[in-house]
């Protein structure tokens, strides 16, 4: 299908599946019985032999519920969404605390074993996926593991950057590389460069970036916990990844938390229907055209993005 003909609006007017919702856990032995919590979010009465699985790594303070309305949407074309939530960075954090959650994680020192327990709860999920889609063949049987997406949001986008092969340092500031080969591509809702936490050139640190990425953000897309962290320098991110096929997305007036579907601390955002919509538009050509090997769909990327 030729570029011309190829517009990701076509399947916006309507998702073809209904989609419903699966919640659990799974629990790493090896890691002292660390939870990993998991939503996934799946179509039903389709007529699909296979469908691609997506991973969704959430922000700091966030949880498996972000997103909603990029994760229902893609379901409902075809694909497995799983969403994860990262105990030690999630919504725990600020729970039951007085104050508003930003104020209350500001005030919170996020250590290297708690960002590394994080990292690591990716390829934990992609093992136990193995056994679980045999446990749930009404979703599991459809499920194709070896077309698998990685996708975050702020810290979510730094354990994306992470699994793609960017590298980080670990406990003793050694930069390691933690990179999961049954990744196949990925995109960063507000990608962020690791600058606040090593020195190393951006050559060394992101040019291991091997697959290929979208990068999502906007013109007031500022760090909610960080000052004078905007969104040309998240673009260090991108400036520096070594695969060729890399993709950005800049929204006009599009900030921090247009991805996370909710506001937070933000101002209502009088674009919000506008933005979702090109997000939509982006992330639905962009998982076409590397899960599913859509031609048109990545002509529509190249020229776009």
């Amino acid at each position: 299908m030729s570029q011309s003909r190829w517009m990701p609006q076509e399947a916006l007017r309507e998702s073809p599946y209904r989609v419903l919702l699966e919640r659990g856990a799974f629990i790493d032995t090896k890691r002292d019985n660390r939870e990993v919590p998991y939503k996934i979010y799946y179509p039903v009465e389709h007529d699909l032999k296979s469908m691609p699985v997506i991973l969704w790594s959430h922000g700091l303070g966030g949880s498996r519920d972000g997103a909603s309305f990029i994760s229902r949407f893609l379901a409902g074309q075809g694909y497995v969404i799983v969403h994860l939530t990262h105990k030690g960075t999630d919504s725990s954090l600020w729970e039951g605390k007085g104050g508003h959650p930003w104020d209350v994680i500001r005030q919170i020192k996020i250590t290297r074993e708690m960002t590394l327990a994080r990292m690591m709860d990716v390829p934990f999920v992609l093992d136990c996926l193995q056994g679980w889609i045999k446990e749930k063949p009404e979703i599991g049987g459809f499920m194709d593991l070896s077309r698998i997406g990685m996708s975050g949001h702020s810290f979510g986008a730094i354990t994306t950057q992470v699994m793609a092969g960017m590298k980080f340092p670990d406990e003793n500031e050694r930069l390691i590389n933690l990179r999961d080969e049954r990744l196949s591509c990925g995109i960063a809702y507000s990608p962020v460069p690791i600058t606040h936490i090593s020195d190393a050139s951006p050559e060394e640190i992101y040019s291991s970036i091997r697959i290929p990425m979208l990068y999502m953000t906007g013109t007031e897309d500022n760090s909610p916990l960080e000052k004078d962290i905007d969104y040309k320098h998240r673009l260090i991110v991108l400036d520096n990844a070594g695969y060729p096929e890399q993709y950005l997305q800049v929204l006009d007036g599009g900030d921090h938390m247009i991805y996370n579907g909710t506001r937070g601390k933000l101002a209502l955002n009088p674009k919000r229907d506008e933005h979702e919509a090109l997000i939509l538009d982006a992330v639905f050509a962009f998982w076409q055209a590397y899960l599913k090997d859509d031609a048109g769909a990545k002509n529509w990327l190249r020229v776009c993005y």
